[in-house]
């Protein structure tokens, strides 16, 4: 049984990665970092699947959409809604077991997918009020829908990057590559037109510190497994 990972970026990797560092290959999950792309996020999922993974996971950060979640908050889906409206449950017996090694320390309720990124609070209010949802990502979605179409458990366990209050400045959105890297001159490129953005932006990778270390200590105490049972 091998867990298979799909993540937006190359940071949110390297802390699902590190608690099975040390052991075989074979032993270790499949991980695929999508970059922020709905679609790559699909198709990585599939690729994953073909490689030998048995169950789908996605990790990684997200925008908040209730306003009781802040940055550093950890979220675990009991469901996925798409961008059509329709619900993708998470895999109940996975979801009840990431819920009891996290011993109550994790939201849950669902998650929206969407294919861009939501970034203000009007937009994130509109989301909550026609999906329910109390977190967004742009990953989620398309692992719930491979799963579906494959038959595999799904779950997803997301950690509060941009609560509800917080809108992402432009800058940062022009930061994320296709391979799921930063990308320091874009940032800068559109600094330089909206220099106002700066604190904005300079909170913005606080909070990606913290929100990236929470993701770190999730992993290292739910295992390579991530609560999975076979």
């Amino acid at each position: 049984m091998r867990i298979g990972i799909v993540v937006g970026m190359v940071a949110e990797a390297e802390r699902a990665a590190a608690p099975a560092a040390s052991l075989a290959e074979p032993l270790r999950p499949l991980i695929f970092v999508a970059g922020g792309c709905a679609g790559r996020a699909y198709g990585g999922a599939r690729e994953l699947l073909r490689a030998g993974a048995s169950a789908l996971l996605s990790f990684g950060v997200a925008g908040g959409l209730d306003p009781a979640l802040e940055t550093g908050d950890a979220v675990l889906a009991s469901e996925v809604v798409l961008p059509d409206g329709a619900h993708l449950e998470s895999d109940p017996r996975w979801q009840r077991s990431l819920a009891a090694a996290l011993a109550g320390r994790a939201r849950v309720g669902g998650i929206a997918g969407r294919d861009m990124m939501v970034a203000t609070r009007a937009g994130k209010e509109t989301l909550a009020s026609r999906t329910g949802a109390v977190a967004v990502d742009m990953e989620s979605h398309e692992v719930a829908r491979a799963a579906a179409e494959a038959g595999v458990p799904f779950a997803a366990l997301r950690v509060i990057l941009d609560p509800l209050g917080g809108q992402l400045p432009s800058a940062a959105l022009a930061g994320l590559a296709p391979d799921g890297r930063r990308r320091a001159l874009p940032v800068l490129a559109r600094l330089l037109l909206r220099p106002w953005e700066l604190p904005r932006l300079i909170a913005l990778a606080r909070d990606n510190r913290r929100a990236l270390a929470v993701l770190g200590r999730l992993a290292a105490e739910l295992g390579p497994a991530f609560g999975f049972l076979v």
